[in-house]
């Protein structure tokens, strides 16, 4: 089954949840905000995404740049700093298998439906 990792609030992540509409395929939605993924979840999706936790980063996020920005974070603080503050996490994300992609541009998603 596919996955989104989806906020309401963002546009983007909007256009992306309605590329899955239209697409008819089962998917689940995950309101990260809410249901906030574990350490452990985020280093699998970041290792299905094939990038680096920092490429996950919401830098221009005001908590970003109030608390972490500038400083010489490990990996593992970085993806704790996501788990803390969950609006740090890039989206949407969208899983489907063993592949992942960050809905942006959201056109993206359609690469791995």
């Amino acid at each position: 089954m596919i996955t989104i990792y989806h906020n309401n609030r963002c546009r983007k992540s909007r256009e992306g949840l309605a590329i899955l509409e239209d697409s008819g395929k089962p998917y689940k939605v995950i309101k990260y905000l809410e249901d906030t993924p574990s350490p452990e979840e985020l280093s699998g999706i970041i290792n299905l995404l094939g990038i680096k936790p920092i490429e996950l980063i919401r830098t221009n996020e005001a908590i970003w740049k109030s608390d972490y920005k500038g400083k010489e974070l490990s990996d593992s603080e970085i993806i704790e700093a996501m788990v803390q503050h969950p609006k740090l996490i890039e989206r949407p994300i969208v899983i489907n298998g063993n592949k992942a992609v960050v809905g942006r541009p959201p056109e993206k998603i359609s690469d791995i439906l």
